[in-house]
């Protein structure tokens, strides 16, 4: 006879299974449906970048938008659907995750400042990520003079990293082969990948899966391999310096946490304790920011005890040294049994934004020139209820 702890262990993970296969085309319409949104939000955020405009006033727009989108659609069913990564605005050298508080805004952004837009959409707790990097422009809209002379190289050399991922990613590619792509295109533009950045593997309710693609592989940062299978979607992360590729907290708040589900701890602040209960009720899995609680001020304080005893975790906002400049790219991509589909984009680059340098490899190069043919979706609209 066997064992009963076996059996649950068993339907859990067919469960598992079942809840990711993409063979189901209503998993996919939801992958699709949170990428849409995505894609549609970022596009709408990119036209807000101009002088005078605050990184608070595109986050809480961002995450408005997102939140307005998903209730238009299965809008008689009880699924879970909204932000799966609050909207981030991380200009010039902050590496990413600045989410700020409503009386912790940063500067108005300027002509020549790089910034980095970067979100996240879940349907039925499906979820799709995207990120953009921009230049904002003159007040006329045209090119800006630049403080840092390789902030174009830059840019561009994560866009081309980016690009030759998407080209790359096919069942029984490697991770280690993108991670040498992504060094190899950032030595031909001049510029270093950031350390400690990974693309995860995304399942239902999972954002940051365990099998993922190092962005820059050092002793420090280290990743098991991984052969891409059938039924795969990852979230790919591209981010390059201008510096040194090395990045560290400085003194802006981290607001962006995500409950460790894995913890437990009785809590023994009440604030803490009323805070922890809000998050459960309200954003399950994936990755919120304070602002978005009912009382932040009160979120400020009973964040703190949740940290301590590891029942959340933290997104700290990271820093290269002042003066460089960081691009940041991504997009979610799925591994159909019979195509590969990208589910997020960002729109083209602006059109000065442009390099003398390129990718020298020749393989990197011709595989970069390669179109991809995207094939044209069946409009679908979601089911009313369910």
């Amino acid at each position: 006879m066997s064992d009963p702890s076996d059996n649950e262990l068993g339907n859990e993970e067919e469960d598992e299974t079942k809840a990711n296969n993409l063979a189901d085309p209503e998993i996919v319409t939801k992958y699709r449906l949170a990428g849409d949104i995505a894609t549609k939000t970022l596009a709408k955020l990119c036209e807000m970048i101009v002088p005078g405009k605050s990184p608070l006033e595109i986050s809480e727009a961002g995450d408005a938008m997102i939140n307005e989108a998903c209730a238009a659609v299965y809008s008689k069913s009880k699924l879970e659907k909204g932000v799966a990564f609050p909207t981030c605005v991380s200009v010039n050298n902050c590496v990413g995750h600045f989410c700020p508080l409503k009386d912790e805004d940063g500067p108005p952004l300027a002509p020549g400042d790089i910034v980095k837009l970067d979100l996240g959409v879940h349907i039925d707790a499906y979820a799709t990520q995207v990120a953009f990097t921009l230049v904002v422009p003159n007040a006329d809209g045209s090119a800006p003079t630049m403080a840092n002379l390789k902030a174009m190289d830059v840019i561009k050399a994560a866009h081309d990293a980016s690009e030759l991922m998407q080209r790359m990613f096919k069942v029984g590619a490697k991770g280690s082969e993108m991670s040498a792509m992504v060094e190899a295109v950032a030595t031909s533009y001049g510029v270093s990948a950031v350390q400690g950045v990974l693309s995860h593997q995304s399942k239902k309710h999972v954002i940051d899966g365990n099998r993922c693609v190092n962005n820059k592989p050092t002793v420090e940062h280290k990743v098991d391999e991984v052969t891409f299978e059938a039924n795969d979607v990852f979230s790919f992360d591209v981010v390059l310096s201008t510096g040194e590729g090395k990045s560290n907290e400085q003194s802006a708040r981290t607001t962006i946490f995500k409950r460790a589900v894995d913890q437990t701890y009785k809590l023994k602040m009440k604030t803490s304790r009323a805070f922890f209960s809000e998050v459960n009720k309200r954003f399950s899995t994936f990755p919120f920011t304070l602002r978005a609680l009912a009382d932040s001020r009160a979120a400020k304080m009973g964040v703190v005890e949740c940290v301590n005893h590891e029942l959340m975790e933290s997104y700290p906002v990271l820093y290269e040294k002042p003066g460089e400049v960081v691009a940041h790219f991504k997009f979610t991509a799925m591994l159909l049994p019979t195509s590969i589909v990208r589910a997020t984009e960002g729109p083209a680059l602006q059109a000065f934004v442009t390099s003398e340098k390129k990718v020298e490899d020749e393989a990197l190069a011709t595989l970069l020139a390669t179109e991809i043919v995207k094939k044209k979706k069946k409009e679908k609209k979601p089911k009313a209820a369910e």
